[in-house]
């Protein structure tokens, strides 16, 4: 299974309450909601990922440690492993400790991408772009 491609959010599910609970704002939240977020995935560990907030690029490679910060600059630290044909991230928030694990997943031709963050879960759904 390869997770190459560009991939565009098709649909979101308890995304607002996982950022709530994440803690970005009220209004960072509602333009989240409607944001056209894409996410160009490279097997060799590149990563870029692109929204309405912002335009980044982070590489990586599987394994290794590295920083993130959210559109709102919240700070996470962790690494991208492959399990499977999943793509895991588990992640600390740097300020608190607490863990944000996600799952990628190509489900029918989709990407499925899950995150729990303080008991919290939330799916995005992205096809093809």
């Amino acid at each position: 299974i390869t997770f190459d491609s560009k991939w565009k959010v098709d649909q979101s599910k308890n995304y607002d309450k996982f950022m709530e609970k994440v803690g970005v704002n009220t209004v960072k939240r509602k333009l989240a909601a409607h944001d056209n977020s894409k996410l160009t995935i490279t097997q060799e560990g590149n990563f870029k990922e692109s929204s309405t907030f912002r335009n980044i690029e982070v590489v990586f490679e599987l394994g290794d440690a590295f920083n993130y910060n959210l559109a709102d600059e919240t700070e996470f630290s962790g690494i991208w492993t492959l399990e499977g044909n999943k793509l895991t991230g588990k992640f600390k928030r740097i300020e608190n400790g607490k863990e944000l694990n996600t799952v990628r997943e190509i489900i029918g031709g989709e990407l499925v991408q899950i995150y729990v963050y303080k008991g919290v879960e939330a799916k995005r759904i992205f096809k093809k772009d």
